[in-house]
């Protein structure tokens, strides 16, 4: 990462949660926190503005909630990866949050530290499925993960599956399978496809419900 400080965008409609998160993460050397926002709106806004690489989302605010500000991030492109950090962690609002294109999913009381390394770890690519996560989505049917699809993987395929599922980056897996970065972006594309999935965070899910992750 060298000297590149990582730029983070608080978005939850309680002001005491954003200080308090920012307080803790403006002693992290290499994490920068550009904005604030109390709405998924105004979130949405401040991304495309400030162009953080990683939007801290509270899931539960009044008008635009996270969800939806998740939905008009992925149809502007916009490049920031996003981190949930809530207190809810149902079904019904873990998968829309995931299929929505989050890339992790943590407690607001996580440990100081740990939310820490989420974020340097969906920053680096990796997707953050904490246990209780994975709990929820093998406890569901999640229609559009692949489920029950007639898919037709091979071997290799089915390995780098279950390593993207750990949280692996494109360089980890090509290093773990003696592999150039170039392939494993190959069989990463032809993953996407066989199984009809929009990202790496679907390919995740739909590893941990398929028993690929380890």
């Amino acid at each position: 990462m060298g000297d590149k400080r990582i730029r983070v965008l608080l978005v939850d409609d309680h002001q005491v949660v954003r200080r308090g998160l920012r307080t803790f993460l403006e002693v992290q050397d290499d994490i920068e926190v550009v904005g604030e926002a109390a709405d998924g709106a105004d979130g949405v806004a401040q991304a495309e503005e400030l162009g953080p690489d990683v939007v801290l989302m509270d899931v539960k605010m009044p008008g635009v909630d996270g969800i939806e500000a998740l939905r008009r991030l992925r149809a502007l492109d916009n490049p920031a990866k996003v981190l949930v950090v809530t207190s809810f962690m149902e079904r019904r609002t873990v998968i829309p949050a995931l299929r929505a294109g989050a890339s992790g999913y943590v407690y607001k009381d996580v440990d100081p530290d740990a939310l820490a390394g989420a974020i340097r770890s969906v920053y680096a690519g990796h997707v953050l499925l904490q246990p209780e996560v994975a709990d929820v989505l093998l406890s569901e049917d999640v229609p559009g993960t692949g489920q029950g699809r007639n898919t037709s993987l091979t071997e290799r395929e089915r390995e780098v599956l279950g390593l993207i599922a750990d949280g692996r980056s494109n360089r980890e897996i090509a290093r773990a399978l003696v592999l150039s970065e170039k392939t494993v972006k190959t069989h990463v594309s032809n993953i996407l496809m066989k199984l009809d999935l929009a990202d790496r965070t679907q390919a995740a899910l739909w590893a941990v419900r398929h028993g690929l992750s380890g």
